[in-house]
């Protein structure tokens, strides 16, 4: 774990639970992208970077998840470093509590303000104000995160950040975080035909093209929706059906998986209600779903 895997001569991963890029620029500095779960992520990168005489030149975080930025403080404070981003990932950089208020749908409780959820506070800069190597292109992924995005490294390798997830990863939750589920389908259909010398996405293992990983994915939300459907032939309220979600899949529930597939069923549910395959009513004042 945390090994340093060299995909071309310039371009580079850290193995690890949320994979994360490096890229040597021409002056022999060194962009990364995403920093891990936490300081002790950020150490590794810091032995990496020691152990190759390289100098770390900027961050670049796809999206504001507590395991893609939570290295960032040590980076910077270590390093100098300046992390990048949009900004509307870079509000919850600034004010990770917004992280698992976003989840829970409301001021979150000392049980959801850990490093799983919540990283320390770090500054940022507008990714369109970062003067990228020649042949470097930021690319939007949105649906997982509220403003996620990609990174293609001249040397044509695409860190793909959390677009989709291993099936190893998918036969274990199943439902997996999605944000906004229209925009992730369309992702999917985005990047399923792209093609480049490596695609290396943070929950998946690098690969030659995107196409198998998109298939799974899709079919995963598409079964989602279909027991969605199932459990809502007669009308249910919000928090029988995540019960029913977690029974179905045989998942164990805590705090952090009930904010987790809590708020990703409510963004089905939006998404199915927009598509017109459910409707919503009011009855004793519940809110309750139908198919």
């Amino acid at each position: 774990m945390y090994e340093l895997v060299k995909v071309t001569d310039r371009s580079y991963y850290i193995e690890c639970p949320a994979k994360m890029g490096l890229y040597l620029d021409d002056d022999g500095k060194v962009i990364l992208i995403d920093s891990g779960g936490d300081k002790d992520a950020g150490r590794k990168v810091i032995r990496h970077l020691e152990a190759n005489e390289w100098e770390l030149k900027a961050i670049i975080n796809t999206h504001s998840n507590a395991d893609h930025i939570g290295g960032n403080q040590i980076l910077i404070n270590r390093t100098g470093a300046t992390a990048y981003t949009t900004i509307q990932e870079g509000a919850i950089n600034e004010w990770p509590q917004f992280e698992p208020t976003i989840l829970y749908g409301g001021y979150p409780s000392k049980a959801l303000k850990n490093k799983f959820l919540m990283a320390k506070p770090t500054p940022y800069t507008d990714i369109a104000e970062m003067d990228l190597p020649d042949g470097m292109e930021i690319f939007s992924l949105p649906g997982h995160y509220i403003d996620m995005i990609g990174v293609k490294t001249p040397d044509d390798v695409y860190f793909m950040a959390d677009c989709v997830s291993a099936q190893n990863i998918l036969d274990k939750y199943h439902v997996g975080f999605i944000y906004d589920v229209k925009a992730y389908l369309e992702t999917l259909d985005k990047i399923e035909d792209w093609t480049g010398t490596k695609f290396v996405p943070a929950h998946a293992p690098a690969c030659d093209d995107m196409k198998e990983l998109c298939r799974i994915n899709r079919e995963k939300v598409l079964e989602i929706i279909e027991v969605i459907k199932e459990k809502c032939k007669e009308p249910v309220i919000t928090e029988e059906l995540i019960k029913q979600m977690f029974d179905h899949y045989n998942l164990a529930m805590d705090f952090n998986q009930y904010v987790l597939v809590g708020s990703t069923l409510r963004s089905y549910l939006s998404y199915m209600a927009d598509e017109g395959m459910l409707t919503y009513e009011f009855v004793d004042n519940y809110l309750k779903w139908k198919a």
